[in-house]
């Protein structure tokens, strides 16, 4: 919690000073009430002086006015300052997880740190607000009560060095049972965060195999656990309150017992003893706020372990100290280094007891097609994912236009690979917006080629806006296949070197398929057959399909099983001497075409 406040406390160190400083005066104000309200009983309803009894309430009034205003003041400090840091927390976390790297954002997992940059931060806000708002009043207040309660008589000021530790006993046993059960609480709503975002994204699927009971039932089970939980803790807090009142209670009974007897014989005024017991009061009151802001600051700070982990995790990937690299000017230069290269590459995932990858090597001129094609989990989007550097290999290494890719920048990197993954994700918006992520500033000629290119521009120009249409969130106002062919567009625009199909036509008829792959050989064939010296660089294709018909017209051809490349090749080369390719080829062609 002290590293969120440190690291994010700059911009508002001045209100953590003006907010206690103004409780502090309210708090002074209330340790003053007590004495005024026994001069007022005293001097004024004991000798019936109605002009005494009427400046006390004046003093009593404005001491009010006053306290308000403070604490108006306190109120709006606090809420500037926790909803500002609060947003600060999320505006860095959020540009944090953006940095981290496909393999950073696995351990944590997408439903935790969705709850961390909502519900924890929320946690640590309120703690935020807290601080101002009641950390110095209470204790100050306790404190001062205390003393003014042993500076009128000191015999009764021992009845609160009798109820205090009583108090404090019970606090402790609470709490240390508890804060076990606040760090459970947080996991497990991050399990039924995990439960939700399957059951709302994969509603169509749910629906379409009538699995809304089982859905139901699981989400059911998995918040009951988190209820369960909270409720545990619960009750181990709702002990504090009954328990302390009653503890104050038995306090204030032994004060007007104690204290009636003293005023018989003359040793206490009736309004001493009224002050006494407003001071008891206001002492047992502190400790219970405090309480039930220690139960607060426990849960901030449970919190605020999880929002460290997340900014203390540093990018496994990051280029730093990585020089620009000098990309060919031509064709002519990039004709001197194959386009991609893989040099005996491995690679696992995480704490996985076995490699997802395992000593491939091959290369591929600039202006080729590589198809990548195998069975589901043979690791072929895992092969490519390695290319933009979305992960780093564990042994070998991966080379771009004859640079090892950890020597790129990444954003230099990933502005030479035009990457469109499995899933077809578009962000709500227009469809310019969509297309113009590579290059903002990219102009309607160069939209309109791309999506030419990727056999969007009938559907796009059928739209009522054209380029300006919208687009709902995740694209759901258009199909499978358009989001497919958006995709495609949207990694062409900015003049790509290297563009990577990871299974990005699955969506589409074999017609429009052909026509697209059609359409990208005429794109690299028009650069690689301009006579002029300074050509610009073909581009260079690699294709991940599970269809033989996305693959056989590529210029090398890798077979993936069981994260091996079993065969490279050309269709026909593999054709006779790789048997898995064949199986493929059996499964999808006509014998005919096989023979």
């Amino acid at each position: 919690m002290l590293n969120l406040l440190r690291r994010f406390s700059g911009a508002y160190r001045r209100y953590f000073i003006i907010g206690p400083l103004a409780k502090l005066v309210e708090a002074c104000f209330d340790l003053i009430t007590p004495l005024v309200v026994a001069s007022m009983i005293d001097n004024g309803v004991g000798a019936r002086d109605m002009d005494s009894v009427v400046r006390h309430g004046l003093v009593l009034v404005a001491m009010a006015v006053v306290g308000i205003s403070v604490t108006l003041v306190c109120q709006k400090v606090a809420a500037l300052t926790s909803q500002g840091m609060g947003t600060d927390m999320r505006r860095e976390l959020y540009a944090h997880i953006n940095r981290l790297s496909f393999a950073d954002l696995d351990r944590f997992g997408t439903p935790s740190l969705i709850t961390r940059i909502t519900n924890d931060v929320n946690q640590v806000q309120l703690a935020i607000a807290m601080t101002i708002r009641m950390l110095i009043r209470w204790p100050f207040l306790a404190v001062g009560s205390m003393a003014a309660a042993l500076l009128i008589d000191v015999r009764l000021g021992l009845i609160f060095l009798v109820t205090t530790p009583l108090i404090a006993v019970v606090f402790w046993l609470v709490m240390a049972k508890s804060v076990p059960y606040f760090k459970s609480m947080q996991a497990k709503l991050d399990h039924v965060g995990l439960v939700q975002r399957e059951g709302l994204s994969g509603v169509r699927v749910i629906r379409a195999f009538s699995r809304e009971q089982h859905e139901r039932e699981r989400f059911a089970a998995a918040a009951a656990d988190q209820a369960q939980t909270a409720i545990a803790v619960g009750k181990l807090s709702s002990v504090l309150n009954p328990v302390t009142f009653l503890v104050m209670n038995l306090g204030v009974c032994a004060i007007l017992w104690s204290g009636g007897a003293a005023v018989n014989v003359g040793d206490l005024t009736q309004g001493q003893v009224i002050a006494f017991v407003n001071y008891m009061t206001q002492t047992l009151l502190s400790i219970v706020y405090v309480a039930n802001m220690v139960v607060i600051f426990t849960k901030a700070s449970a919190s605020a372990s999880r929002i460290n982990q997340v900014l203390a995790c540093e990018p496994s990937i990051t280029d730093t100290g990585s020089a620009p690299v000098a990309l060919p000017a031509c064709a002519l230069e990039a004709a001197a280094v194959p386009a991609l290269r893989f040099d005996h590459v491995s690679f696992r995932y995480g704490s996985a007891s076995a490699d997802a990858l395992g000593d491939i090597t091959l290369q591929l001129p600039v202006g080729g097609t590589l198809g990548i094609i195998g069975g589901t989990g043979s690791g072929k989007s895992t092969l490519v994912s390695l290319l933009p550097r979305l992960y780093d290999v564990a042994r070998g290494g991966v080379e771009v236009f004859g640079t090892d890719v950890r020597a790129w920048p990444l954003h230099q990197l990933r502005g030479v690979i035009g990457m469109v993954p499995q899933t077809a994700q578009l962000v709500s918006g227009t469809v310019r917006s969509n297309l113009c992520w590579r290059k903002a500033n990219a102009d309607d000629r160069e939209l309109w080629r791309a999506l030419e290119v990727a056999q969007a521009a009938d559907f796009v120009r059928a739209l009522e806006a054209g380029l300006d249409a919208p687009v709902e969130a995740g694209g759901k106002n258009f199909s499978g296949g358009q989001r497919q062919r958006l995709t495609i567009a949207r990694a062409l625009v900015g003049d790509p070197k290297i563009l990577v199909l990871d299974d990005s036509s699955s969506a589409l008829d074999l017609q429009t398929d052909a026509r697209l792959r059609r359409a990208l050989r005429e794109l690299a064939a028009s650069s690689a057959k301009d006579p002029r010296p300074d050509a610009p660089v073909p581009l260079t294709t690699v294709i991940v399909s599970q269809r033989v018909s996305s693959v056989r017209d590529a210029d090398l051809i890798c077979v993936m099983r069981r994260g091996c490349a079993v065969g490279l090749g050309t269709h026909a080369q593999l054709l006779s001497a790789c048997d898995v390719y064949r199986e493929i080829c059996e499964s999808q062609l006509e014998r005919e075409e096989v023979a």
